[in-house]
Formats: C-alpha cells, structure tokens, sequence
C-alpha cells in the first residue's frame, strides 16, 4: 500500500500469506458468533478487509482487531436478522397463512380457490385481489397500478374466466 488510499489492499502475497495464517482461526471464532456457516464466513471476509484497510503502511492489522470487528459485525447481524424475524412474525400473525377464514366444511373450497389463485397470472391475481379483497374500485385499481380502467375491469374478467377454468366449474 503506498498510502494514497484508504480503500487499497496489501500486495498479493503478504494478503495471502496473513490470510493463510489467520485465517483458520477467524472462521473459528466467527462460527462462534454467526448462526450460519455463510454468515460467518462474510464476517471474517469483512472483518479482514476492514482490518488491512485501517492500516497504514501495507501492515498487517493486528489480529485482536480483527477479531473485535468479527464480533461487533456479528453482533449487528444478530439484531438486524432479530428485528428482521420479529417483523416477518408479527406480520405472519397479523395476516393469516390462509387467505380465507377457515371453517371445517370450508376447507377444501378455500384450498381450491387459493390454488386456483396461485395458478393465475400476476395481472389477473393483482386485479381480482384488488377487487375482491382489497374491495377496490375499477378505478381505484386503474390508478393504483397504474393502468386505463378499462384494463382493469377487462383483466378482472379475464381472471374470473381463468379462475373458473382452474377450478373446473366449482364457481358458477
């Protein structure tokens, strides 16, 4: 490293030769603090070039850095993946895995229909959500995505055919 940037790396063969030695027991430590294998091997890589960066020089960095970096990158992850799974949690509990409210003898309709859905393309399951669940308007569907209302009412028709076809007749 000449110095000139803060962004440049060591010459190739001190950052193989520090990676070589070090490396083994980065992962080690950092398998510690991530709850996956890929995770902690993008903690020691981060942590690594966070650590030759700093330096000045061409130095190595001092491995304790490194390892500081490992746990304090780890330590972030761990609370982005927890904010992360508490919102996708309390958005699973808000908004039910079934698109329908479920009684027994309902069931089998309900898993008809939801594959049916599935089965739809995009603009026609867009517009039929819309419409049914959303109860949205044509037009405000038209201005919500963006299309003439004419597209919208054509493609709820559409879909209301496709569906029909999918389902084999058990909607009249």
């Amino acid at each position: 490293m000449n110095g000139d940037s803060e962004h440049e790396l060591p010459e190739s063969s001190d950052w193989e030769s520090w990676v070589h030695q070090h490396a083994p027991r980065l992962l080690l430590y950092a398998r510690q603090q991530a709850r996956t294998e890929a995770d902690a091997q993008d903690l020691v890589q981060e942590a690594m070039l966070e650590g030759w960066r700093r330096q000045r020089e061409g130095a190595p960095p001092p491995l304790a850095l490194v390892f500081a970096t490992i746990r304090r990158r780890a330590i972030d992850l761990a609370r982005s993946d927890n904010r992360r799974d508490r919102r996708e949690t309390a958005a699973v509990e808000l908004s039910p895995q079934c698109w329908f409210d479920s009684k027994p003898e309902q069931r089998e309709f309900n898993q008809l229909i939801e594959n049916a859905m599935r089965q739809l393309p995009d603009i026609y399951r867009e517009v039929i959500t819309l419409k049914i669940w959303g109860e949205l308007t044509f037009a405000e569907i038209a201005d919500l995505t963006s299309i003439p209302l004419n597209t919208a009412a054509s493609r709820y028709r559409y879909g209301l055919m496709e569906l029909r076809k999918l389902t084999k007749g058990v909607l009249a």
